[in-house]
């Protein structure tokens, strides 16, 4: 499938995961990747911890948007963060509350709300990004939601607002983030998992309930930290090293074939419990990400997309 497709098929992708698992990284890698079709990609963090524009080299943006990348004929990312703070202050401004919008921040009363209206303040979040889908302030708008325990309860959380305020603006402001969310060309879940037994069950266990409680589609998953295979080594041990040396090298031979053997049962069992096209990054042996390792992902991610069969 052509890239530039793939990341036109909808406006809006959400990225979760569990803790761990690199979803983080794998928004910012898409971001690029769709970015280097020409569209123009708005990546936005829900967690407040800003950490994708430092991968690009940038400072970590506020609510306000940063540039992150600009390419002549190639694209570019801009990244913010939205916290229901903000997007309460902005929220109340744009409907006419702008002299107490600021002041009712500082107060807690968000707090006060929440407590009456419990998935508020994901609303307010979800809200934003609906209006931004609605405006049109990118080609492509990639969401780095929370990490999979919360974000299945980020996602309901227009359900529950929906149905505990019967009327006014909240449930207005509910019934159009359903539709969003649940109209596959506006936006679809991307989920993000590494070759492992524990982040894969709790992936597939996000998947339904993103699927059959949210509405939500979904598309690739994307898998984390693939390790390259390697051929067997040859019985004899090289000339140059001892014996002791010889002995390390196939220890560590005999690791790495475990952990590939790992890799691909757990890679079969997602494919079979999950059947989904699977967008495959490798593992990079490095502390940090920054732009020269996006660029490496990237290319993987474009490399991995044009081999799907995905609609």
């Amino acid at each position: 499938m052509d890239p530039g497709q793939f990341f036109a098929s909808s406006r809006v992708l959400i990225v979760a995961g569990k803790g761990g698992v690199g979803k983080t990284t794998a928004s910012a890698t898409l971001a690029l990747a769709a970015a280097r079709t020409g569209l123009s990609v708005l990546l936005v963090e829900v967690s407040g911890r800003s950490a994708t524009a430092p991968m690009f080299g940038a400072d970590a943006p506020g609510y306000e948007e940063t540039t992150v990348y600009d390419e002549a004929d190639r694209g570019s990312v801009r990244c913010r963060s939205i916290t229901p703070d903000d997007a309460l202050v902005e929220w109340l401004t744009n409907h006419g509350f702008s002299r107490i919008a600021k002041r009712m921040a500082k107060s807690g009363l968000l707090e006060i709300v929440a407590t009456a209206t419990p998935g508020i303040k994901d609303l307010l979040v979800l809200g934003r990004i609906k209006a931004l889908e609605s405006q049109e302030a990118a080609d492509l708008i990639i969401v780095d939601a929370p990490a999979a325990g919360h974000a299945v309860q980020f996602l309901k959380a227009p359900i529950g607002v929906r149905d505990t305020a019967r009327t006014g603006v909240l449930h207005r402001q509910a019934l159009e983030v359903l539709e969003m969310l649940e109209d596959a060309d506006r936006c679809r879940a991307l989920l993000v998992s590494i070759p492992e037994e524990t982040p894969v069950n709790e992936l597939i266990e996000t998947a339904f309930a993103v699927e059959d409680e949210v509405g939500l589609a979904l598309g690739p998953v994307v898998v984390n930290g693939i390790l390259p295979t390697i051929a067997d080594l040859d019985a004899g041990a090289p000339e140059e090293l001892t014996a002791s040396e010889a002995g390390a090298v196939r220890l560590a031979a005999d690791l790495r074939r475990d952990r590939n053997h790992l890799q691909a049962t757990q890679l079969d069992r997602l494919g079979t419990d999950l059947p989904l096209p699977q967008i495959r990054l490798p593992q990079l042996f490095t502390t940090e990400i920054g732009i020269a390792e996006l660029r490496e992902l990237a290319d993987a991610a474009a490399a991995s997309i044009r081999d799907l069969d995905f609609a």
